[in-house]
């Protein structure tokens, strides 16, 4: 009886606004979370000046005399990175761990006099310093003499095994589409389901990357820049690793019916494997920032590489424009001009606009229920300059808001400074400074009655009042 009483109080508990499919899984939540992490393309091609190796490199190639990858973790560390994803396998089949499927290892080469294994320095070298480690394999492999045969399935499924269950947490696994010819002329018909269900068994809190996903799809193109309408649903289905429609990728889809948000990668220089040519092209502080804003600032994540020299180290041009790019980022936001009453028509008691300037990321503000828009204004103490809106949705619970735009008060009308579709998890809008009493956020069209987790104003020119 007190089991059914209570189940029953249960049930007229207003839970708020009912959440929106599809939804995100707790895996999804955590990488959303990370927002910035590195790539790290390493390999014979760092050695030969390839992007694409060809599987038939001498592993004696493979030699870098004072690899460190402690150093590697503190540079990108000291970038705001929160976890690294390296290429245990490229495309030529070199396996960065000496594994017992393949002959073309670094278990015969020089380096650590055949000894070594990459993976295990980098995984200990993260778990000392607080990343996350993560790993990229490609299912292409130019030098296994089983590709192209149904064979070479079960040895690319038993290559993750031993990856997934020698290194400790796994936060990502890349799987790319390529899918060219092996070294008997064939191409391999790739066992998608079995890859998947290898991973999902062996580290259930990783989520699985591919341009179909299940869990994080590819943005659509290298440059590092999410599109700026960034549904987090997609019509999965749809897609395969290597999809000819990866055009739509950016977009995704706002009626999709899986959660499968998209990846930014982007490399630190014009090449994904390290070249001394290149040093001198790094991709300064300026322009890393600004890939931020149109990665993590229209609710995507940045997977930004940086490949080590072929001394084994971070070279200190990129260690250096990682530093400045850290510091950068931290300087945009280190002066919030922070509002003194929040206003607006709610969904009721516990979702009021100041749940959305409360720095709490559990509370949100709700338009009052069966609504498709809404508003809040925040006023400041006094007149304040502002040139930089954050917004955010309680993803959570779906992604709701199609049309937004932010209005200030300019004597007793309502001036347009920025306008944009959708939000997701982090929206960043940078605008011309505006000195202003009071902001609105109008919500003009949303799937479901909008809700706004947080609403934040920056003065990141420093020449506030």
């Amino acid at each position: 009886m007190l089991t059914l009483i209570a189940l029953a109080a249960m049930a007229n508990q207003d839970s708020g606004p009912p959440s929106v499919a599809p939804l995100p899984a707790p895996r999804q939540l955590a990488w959303h979370a990370m927002e910035t992490y590195a790539f790290v393309h390493f390999g014979p091609n760092t050695f030969t000046g390839e992007e694409w190796g060809h599987g038939t490199e001498d592993p004696k190639v493979f030699n870098p005399k004072r690899l460190d990858c402690r150093q590697w973790v503190r540079a990108l560390k000291a970038g705001g990175m929160k976890g690294v994803i390296i290429t245990a396998k490229h495309h030529d089949g070199f396996c960065l761990w000496p594994s017992k499927l393949s002959t073309h290892t670094v278990a015969r080469s020089p380096w650590r006099n055949g000894r070594g294994d990459v993976l295990r320095e980098l995984s200990e070298a993260c778990k000392a310093e607080g990343l996350k480690f993560g790993v990229y394999l490609s299912p292409w492999d130019r030098n296994h003499p089983s590709y192209g045969t149904p064979e070479y399935n079960r040895v690319f499924a038993d290559m993750l095994r031993e990856v997934l269950t020698g290194y400790g947490p796994v936060f990502e696994v890349w799987f790319d589409g390529a899918n060219g010819e092996g070294p008997n002329g064939k191409r391999q018909v790739y066992d998608w389901e079995l890859f998947v269900r290898t991973v999902r068994e062996l580290q259930p809190n990783a989520v699985i990357f591919s341009d179909a996903g299940p869990d994080v799809r590819w943005v659509g193109n290298e440059a590092g820049i999410a599109s700026e309408t960034n549904w987090n649903a997609l019509q999965r289905e749809r897609f395969v690793p290597g999809t000819p429609h990866y055009k739509e990728l950016g977009e995704g889809h706002e009626n999709g019916g899986h959660w499968v948000p998209a990846e930014c990668d982007v490399s630190i220089r014009p090449g994904w494997f390290w070249r001394a040519s290149e040093n001198a092209k790094v991709k300064t502080p300026s322009q890393l920032l600004d890939l931020y804003y149109q990665s993590v600032g229209r609710g995507s994540t940045l997977l930004l590489n940086v490949p080590p020299n072929s001394d084994g180290l971070i070279a200190d041009e990129d260690a250096k424009s990682l530093r400045e790019f850290h510091t950068a980022v931290g300087r945009e936001f280190a002066r919030p001009v922070r509002p003194a009453r929040a206003e607006g028509e709610s969904y009721g008691p516990g979702y009021e606009a100041s749940r959305a300037v409360d720095g709490k990321a559990a509370t949100a503000w709700a338009a009052p229920n069966g609504s498709a828009s809404g508003r809040v204004a925040f006023r400041f103490e006094r007149a304040s300059k502002i040139d930089r809106v954050l917004l955010a949705e309680p993803i959570e619970r779906g992604q709701r808001i199609r049309k937004f735009s932010v209005e200030v008060r300019d004597g007793t009308d309502w001036r347009t400074i920025a306008q944009g579709t959708t939000v997701g998890r982090k929206r960043l809008l940078r605008i011309t400074p505006v000195v202003t009493e009071e902001v609105r956020v109008s919500i003009q069209e949303a799937r479901a009655c909008p809700m706004l987790s947080e609403v934040a104003f920056f003065d990141a020119g420093g020449n506030g009042k």
